[in-house]
């Protein structure tokens, strides 16, 4: 989850600075790339396990390409945490999307202007301009995603239940508290995240 937050963002700031500037159809765009945020999360965790499960639909589309032995995507414990990881990355782009998009559309347009002037490529104005001026936002979300990374629940938690390898600290500590009756240690657990996520936010 924590490599996934990369990937994530990295999708987000593309999307990001490509609909910043006059593209068709750009209202639509940015619709459909923050639409997965506004979706329940117990929703989105249904409907990509319908899509994870064997003969389910990502098997029938590999089908169409020659795939005809697909990997069990929620039973192999060496990919499970893979497909979840991509889960939570379709869901969450949209956030990270919203906040660079209006970082980026608040970067004066009379530097690109002159940058242009000047001959600068897209790609020189995204390094020379976009990125020194979103580089707070892009701080704050990888907080948020390091965060969120260290404490995802609600999707593991509903599609695999945190079997096959995939429970989560979070999971963990429920399965302390509510299946073992350990109350006590599953609070310390929950401080101990709490310790974690501060100290990363801090560097």
């Amino acid at each position: 989850f924590f490599l996934a937050t990369f990937l994530q963002m990295a999708i987000a700031l593309y999307f990001a600075t490509i609909l910043s500037f006059s593209t068709r159809f750009q209202i639509l765009f940015r619709g459909i790339l923050f639409f997965p945020y506004l979706i329940n999360g117990v929703a989105i965790g249904f409907v990509f396990l319908y899509l994870f499960q064997p003969g389910g639909t990502l098997d029938t589309f590999l089908s169409w390409f020659g795939v005809t032995d697909p990997p069990y995507w929620l039973g192999d414990p060496n990919i499970v945490n893979w497909s979840l990881a991509a889960t939570s990355v379709w869901r969450y782009t949209g956030l990270n999307f919203v906040l660079f998009l209006g970082a980026i559309q608040s970067i004066p347009r009379g530097l690109y202007e002159a940058a242009e002037l000047d001959g600068a490529t897209k790609w020189q104005q995204f390094w020379a301009l976009i990125f020194p001026g979103i580089r707070r936002i892009i701080g704050l979300s990888f907080i948020l995603a390091v965060a969120g990374a260290l404490s995802v629940f609600e999707i593991p938690f509903i599609m695999t239940g945190g079997a096959n390898g995939s429970a989560t600290f979070v999971i963990q500590t429920l399965q302390t508290a509510f299946n073992f009756r350990q109350v006590g240690l599953a609070s310390a657990m929950a401080v101990v995240l709490l310790a974690i996520v501060l100290v990363v936010t801090v560097i």
